[in-house]
């Protein structure tokens, strides 16, 4: 439990660091803003098409009786919402790192600087970053898109459906959300992909303090966009922490000796 705390407190860091920097906060608020709308336009789409996307996938259900018809249909229409949700707050993520590369690599390593010590670089041209940024996240949201769907369909058994399953989902959403924005600060210290799950699932509880709480954020649009500086801040900070050597025990003093006892 006491890495669950953790990790929260590193999202409310990363907060207090991005509000603490004006200008920073400003510079890290662009490429959310522009991704909010693509995704808006993308959400009011899906919420219009749902209805007939619902009927035309149930095409058994035409000569149903009431309420079975209305019941099915309408249950439908709520998880293919709530699936397309879930998979926009974790794509947000990713397609706004994407966006903004050069931006949030700027943020983090200016978090590092003030933070003290070594400001790693990656060393590698824009256009490499940018490569090996969105394989990553095609990578990741594949595997994303593997528990959406199977989420999606435990939606449909009773109870369980509708009570532990979306808490799964967002405990799933909340982890591959710190993923993608600790990538951003372990990128540079040149760890690829797997080493960053590796490292991730040795702190599963740390990675899930910090990335729930902003998965459940992020389902309000606007705060998904004010809080993604802070984000990006809080990550390379928990990043720091999950890179650091660990530190070594404090010397015991020698026994005194044997002679000296005595006296």
């Amino acid at each position: 439990m006491s890495d669950l705390g953790a990790g929260f407190g590193y999202l409310i860091k990363g907060q207090r660091w991005a509000f603490g920097h004006g200008r920073w906060f400003g510079f890290g608020l662009l490429p959310a803003l522009i991704t909010l709308v693509v995704y808006a336009g993308a959400l009011v789409g899906l919420g219009y098409g749902a209805d007939d996307f619902a009927g035309w996938v149930t095409p058994f259900a035409d000569d149903w009786s009431s309420p079975w018809q209305g019941l099915l249909r309408n249950t439908l229409v709520v998880l293919v919402f709530v699936l397309g949700l879930f998979l926009a707050v974790v794509t947000f993520t990713a397609v706004t790192l994407l966006v903004g590369q050069p931006f949030y690599e700027s943020l983090s390593e200016e978090v590092d600087r003030s933070e003290g010590g070594d400001v790693p670089e990656s060393g590698l041209p824009l256009w490499r970053e940018l490569w090996i940024s969105a394989r990553d996240s095609v990578r990741v949201l594949l595997r994303v898109a593997f528990y959406g769907v199977l989420l999606f369909a435990l939606g449909f058994v009773p109870v369980i459906g509708q009570t532990v399953i979306p808490v799964l989902g967002f405990c799933v959403t909340g982890y591959f959300l710190a993923e993608e924005l600790t990538a951003v600060a372990l990128q540079r210290r040149g760890m690829v992909l797997k080493d960053r799950l590796v490292l991730l699932r040795g702190r599963r509880m740390m990675a899930l303090g910090f990335g729930v709480p902003l998965a459940l954020a992020f389902v309000v649009p606007l705060v998904a966009v004010f809080l993604m500086p802070g984000a990006v801040a809080g990550a390379t900070l928990l990043a720091r922490d999950l890179t650091a050597p660990p530190s070594l025990p404090e010397p015991q003093p020698a026994p005194a000796p044997h002679s000296l006892r005595k006296g």
